[in-house]
């Protein structure tokens, strides 16, 4: 007698709508623990930035770097800025005796044209630094060191005063020629023989010492403390 093998009911298919929503579930929380896991990497790594924003860039041991100082032209438009340097001005006065002496009638007669001029007036002197150039001046600015070369000091001007300058006497000999000009070049007479006397009594060489102090007090304001000050060769 056979008997029967035993019937096994088959188990219900989940609905399709159930298999849905399980998938989604399970895809959702993948998601979040792969966004939980980002967000904790991304969170140590800025915490690891704002706790060392001193470090910044790392530079390779082998690395080197020099920094040079290319010198520029300011101290020379310093310098120019002060454009003539007048240092020194010396009054003088002079008395100028000016006279042409003539001949009349075939060398018999002899007359002259004369003035006595009382002239006053300034001699003035320094040193032109519009001449200087970028060649004239060496700069160390790591030692703040210069060494500016500057032109030789000169005469700027010889002039008199004309409201304290006057004719003392004038005087045409009967048989001599009245000269118009006598009392302008008796004025310019008495420029060139001030100019002279200046430079005799060292004009030029207290002007370079006052040029001297003057710029080094120039550059020392400017930020050098080694300064050397040198004249070129006429």
């Amino acid at each position: 007698m056979h008997s029967e093998p035993p019937v096994v009911a088959p188990v219900p298919a989940a609905p399709p709508s159930l298999l849905k929503k399980v998938v989604a579930v399970v895809g959702a929380s993948w998601l979040i623990l792969i966004g939980g896991v980002l967000g904790i990497a991304g969170a140590g790594a800025l915490a690891v930035h704002l706790a060392t924003p001193a470090l910044g860039p790392v530079i390779p041991a082998f690395t080197e770097t020099r920094v040079e100082v290319v010198p520029t032209p300011d101290v020379v438009v310093a310098v120019h800025s002060l454009g003539r340097l007048e240092t020194e001005s010396y009054h003088l006065e002079r008395v100028v005796d000016l006279a042409d002496h003539q001949t009349q009638l075939f060398g018999m007669v002899k007359a002259k044209d004369a003035i006595l001029l009382l002239a006053v007036g300034d001699v003035v002197a320094g040193v032109d630094l519009q001449h200087l150039t970028a060649d004239d001046v060496d700069t160390d600015w790591a030692h703040r060191s210069v060494t500016v070369r500057l032109p030789s000091p000169s005469v700027f001007s010889a002039t008199l005063d004309e409201q304290a300058t006057r004719v003392y006497s004038r005087t045409t000999d009967l048989l001599a020629a009245h000269h118009e000009d006598l009392e302008t070049r008796a004025r310019a007479e008495a420029a060139r023989t001030m100019e002279k006397a200046a430079v005799d009594h060292g004009i030029l060489d207290r002007a370079r010492g006052d040029a001297d102090r003057a710029m080094t007090g120039l550059l020392r304001s400017v930020g050098f403390s080694e300064i050397h000050v040198e004249w070129k060769k006429e």
